[in-house]
C-alpha cells in the first residue's frame, strides 16, 4: 500500500476520532509476508453466500413455513433473524476481518481464557465434514443415474423393487401416501395394506440398501458406487481448496451462482404445472394462531441460526482474507438477506411441485409434504419423473443439489485449514499435503456412511455433531465479545475498519438479545430431548451415549483449554485471570503504546487511550 493512501486514511480516521495519531507502524502476519486477500470482493461474497445457502434452504425452510402457520411463520422467522441471526453473523464477519486470523488464533488473541472456543468450532466443523459430503455423494449418484432413457425410480419392475411398490402415477386407495409410506419402515410393509413409491424404494433399496441392515450395529458391506461418488466429491474439494482462496474463490462463481439459475428455471416450470397454485396456497396461507406456540418460535430461531451458520468458524476464516477497510457491515446485511430470500423463494419451487403431485395423485397436500433427504431424494424426484423432459429436469435438479452442497463443504474445510494454518504455521507452509491428508481421513471415515447401514451412522452424526455443541460455542462467543472483550471496544474496532461504529441496536443485540436467543434454543431443545430414533428403529443406549460424547468433546474444549491456561499462567489466581482476559493487542500497547492488527492498516492508541489491566466492560 502506498504512503499517500496510508496518510489519507490516517487523516480520515483522525477526523472521526477527534484526536491525533501517535505514529504509524506497519504490521506483519508473523512470517514476514502479508496475508493473502480475495482477488475480488465478489469472490468473498459468493463464498459466504455459497456457504450459507445450502441444502437446508431447500429441504427444511419451506416445510417449516408450511407446518408452522404458512405466511404467519415469517413473523417469528424475521424477528429471530433480526435480533439473533444477523447480529451473530455480523459479529463473526467483523471479528474475522479485524483480527485477520482463523478461529483458534482469533479467540486466543481476543480473550486467551476462551481460546477453547476456537478449538471447539474447528472440531465441530471437523465432525460435520465426516457426514455432510455423503449427502453430496448421494446427489452425484442420482446425477449419474439420470443419464438414461428412463429414470430408474419411475417403474417398479427393477431388481430392487418389492411387490408393494407402486409408481407415482398409480395411486391406490389402500396407500397411505404420507411420509411414512416414503420411509424405510414401510419397506417391509404391505401386511397392513400400505404400499411404497417407486422413488422411495429406489432411494432406500437401490441407493442406500438400508433393508440389508438391522441397525447401527450392523453396517454391512460398503456400497462402492456411493464410495466412488464420495471419492469424486473429495477430489473436487481438494483441487478447489489446495491453493487456498485463489482457487476456491474462482470455483464458487459456478457453485454459488448455478443453484440460482436452476431455482429460477424450476420456479417457472413449477408454477406452470397443474395444481401448483394449491401447493403455493398451503405454503403461504397464514395461520396466526400457530405462532402463539413456543415450538414455532423455536423452529424459527433454529432455522435462522443453522442457516446463517455462525459457529463453524467459516465466517471468521473467510472474513480474515478481506482487506482491512472492507465494509463488512454492508456485506453482513447483504449476504444474510440473500440467504433468507433464497429460502423463501425455494418454498415456491418446492410447494408448486408438491401441489402438482397432490393434484395428480388426488390426495391432500399434507400427505406428500415432507422435509429432509426424503424431500430431495424421494418426493421431488418422483414428481420430476412424471414431467415431460424428465431426464433434463433430473439432471439440473441434482446438479443444483451437488453445487449447493459443495460450496458449503468448501466453507467447513476452509475453516479448519485456515484455523490450523494460522495457529501452526508449519501446516500453512505445507497446505497441499495437509489438505490431502485431511480429505483422506474424511474419506476413510465416510466409508462408514457408504455402507448398507451407513444411513444410521449418518443420522447419528447429523443429530449430535453440530447441534447443541455449536449453540454452546456461539453462546460463549457472544459472552466473550460483549462482556469480557467489551461491546464498546468491539464497536471501536469496527469503526476503525469501516469508519463508523455500530449503533445502539447492534450493541443491545450483542450484549443481551443474542445470548438470550441462543439460551432459548438450548434450553427448549434440552427440555424436549428424546433418544435418537429413525422411523421405527430406536437407537440403542450406547449409540446415544456415543452421540453425546461426540457433542461433548467439542464443547469441553472451552473449559478444558481455560483450565489449562489457568494452570500454566504464572501469578496468583487474580493475576492469572487478568492476564487471560487481556486481549493480545493490549499486551502490545502496554509495551510501546502501539496496538497492532494483522493487516497493513494499523490502529494506534495514545498513552491516555491505552486500556488498563482490567479488560472487563462494566
Amino acid at each position: 500500500m502506498d504512503r499517500q493512501f496510508l496518510t489519507q486514511k490516517s487523516r480520515h480516521v483522525d477526523l472521526l476520532n477527534k484526536r491525533p495519531w501517535k505514529s504509524v507502524v506497519p504490521a506483519s502476519t508473523g512470517n514476514g509476508d502479508e496475508r493473502e486477500t480475495w482477488g475480488k470482493k465478489v469472490d468473498f461474497l459468493l463464498s459466504v453466500i455459497g456457504f450459507a445457502v445450502d441444502l437446508a434452504n431447500v429441504w427444511r425452510f419451506p416445510y417449516l413455513c408450511y407446518k408452522n402457520g404458512g405466511g404467519a411463520f415469517l413473523v417469528p422467522y424475521c424477528i429471530m433473524l433480526v435480533v439473533g441471526g444477523i447480529p451473530l453473523f455480523y459479529m463473526e464477519l467483523a471479528l474475522g476481518q479485524f483480527n485477520r486470523k482463523g478461529a483458534i488464533t482469533c479467540w486466543g488473541r481476543l480473550c486467551p481464557l476462551f481460546k477453547g472456543i476456537g478449538y471447539a468450532v474447528v472440531l465441530i466443523a471437523f465432525y460435520v465434514d465426516f457426514y455432510y459430503n455423503v449427502i453430496i455423494a448421494w446427489a452425484l449418484r442420482f446425477f449419474f443415474a439420470s443419464f438414461t432413457d428412463m429414470l430408474p425410480w419411475t417403474t417398479c419392475d427393477n431388481p430392487w423393487n418389492t411387490p408393494f411398490c407402486r409408481p407415482f402415477d398409480m395411486p391406490d386407495s389402500n396407500s397411505t401416501g404420507n411420509t411414512s409410506a416414503m420411509a424405510v419402515s414401510s419397506l417391509g410393509g404391505g401386511e397392513d395394506g400400505r404400499f411404497t413409491s417407486a422413488a422411495s424404494e429406489y432411494f432406500n433399496r437401490a441407493i442406500l440398501e438400508l433393508h440389508k441392515s438391522d441397525g447401527l450395529h450392523d453396517l454391512g458391506a460398503v456400497k462402492w458406487d456411493i464410495a466412488l461418488c464420495l471419492l469424486a466429491v473429495y477430489i473436487i474439494c481438494y483441487f478447489s481448496l489446495w491453493k487456498g482462496i485463489s482457487t476456491s474463490g474462482k470455483v464458487v462463481w459456478f457453485t454459488a451462482l448455478f443453484p440460482y439459475a436452476v431455482l429460477l428455471i424450476l420456479l417457472v416450470r413449477g408454477i406452470t404445472l397443474p395444481g401448483s397454485a394449491l401447493g403455493i396456497k398451503y405454503y403461504l396461507n397464514p395461520n396466526f394462531e400457530a405462532i402463539t406456540k413456543a415450538e414455532v418460535w423455536v423452529d424459527a430461531a433454529t432455522q435462522v441460526f443453522f442457516s446463517l451458520g455462525p459457529g463453524f468458524g467459516v465466517l471468521l476464516a473467510y472474513a480474515s482474507y478481506n482487506k482491512y477497510h472492507n465494509n463488512v457491515y454492508k456485506d453482513a446485511i447483504l449476504t444474510s438477506v440473500i440467504n433468507s430470500a433464497t429460502s423463501f423463494i425455494a418454498g415456491f419451487v418446492i410447494f408448486s411441485v408438491l401441489g402438482y403431485m397432490a393434484h395428480s395423485a388426488g390426495r391432500p397436500i399434507q400427505e406428500v409434504a415432507t422435509e429432509g433427504p426424503g424431500l430431495v431424494f424421494v418426493v421431488y424426484p418422483a414428481a420430476i419423473a412424471t414431467m415431460p423432459g424428465s431426464i433434463f429436469w433430473a439432471l439440473i435438479f441434482f446438479m443444483m443439489l451437488l453445487t449447493l452442497g459443495l460450496d458449503s463443504s468448501f466453507g467447513g474445510s476452509e475453516a479448519i485449514i485456515t484455523a490450523l494454518s494460522d495457529e501452526f504455521p508449519k501446516i500453512g507452509r505445507n497446505r497441499k499435503i495437509f489438505v490431502a491428508c485431511l480429505f483422506t481421513l474424511y474419506f476413510l471415515v465416510g466409508l462408514a456412511s457408504c455402507s448398507q447401514g451407513g444411513f444410521y451412522f449418518f443420522h447419528l452424526l447429523d443429530r449430535y455433531a453440530a447441534g447443541y455443541s455449536m449453540l454452546f460455542a456461539v453462546f460463549f462467543e457472544a459472552i466473550a465479545v460483549s462482556w469480557i472483550y467489551g461491546t464498546q471496544r468491539f464497536c471501536n474496532d469496527i469503526k476503525d475498519m469501516i469508519g463508523f461504529a455500530p449503533g445502539l441496536y447492534w450493541r443491545f443485540c450483542w450484549r443481551f438479545a443474542a445470548p438470550i436467543f441462543l439460551m432459548f434454543i438450548i434450553v427448549y431443545g434440552l427440555l424436549g430431548y428424546e433418544p435418537l430414533r429413525y422411523e421405527e428403529y430406536e437407537y440403542p443406549t450406547w449409540a446415544n451415549i456415543l452421540g453425546w460424547m461426540i457433542a461433548g468433546s467439542s464443547v469441553m474444549m472451552i473449559p478444558g483449554i481455560a483450565i489449562y491456561k489457568i494452570i500454566v499462567t504464572p501469578g496468583t489466581f487474580i493475576q492469572r485471570m487478568k492476564i487471560l482476559t487481556t486481549p493480545w493487542r493490549d499486551t502490545q500497547a502496554l509495551a510501546n503504546g502501539v496496538v497492532q492488527s494483522e493487516s497493513t492498516q494499523v490502529r494506534l492508541t495514545t498513552p491516555e487511550e491505552t486500556p488498563g489491566p482490567e479488560p472487563v466492560e462494566v
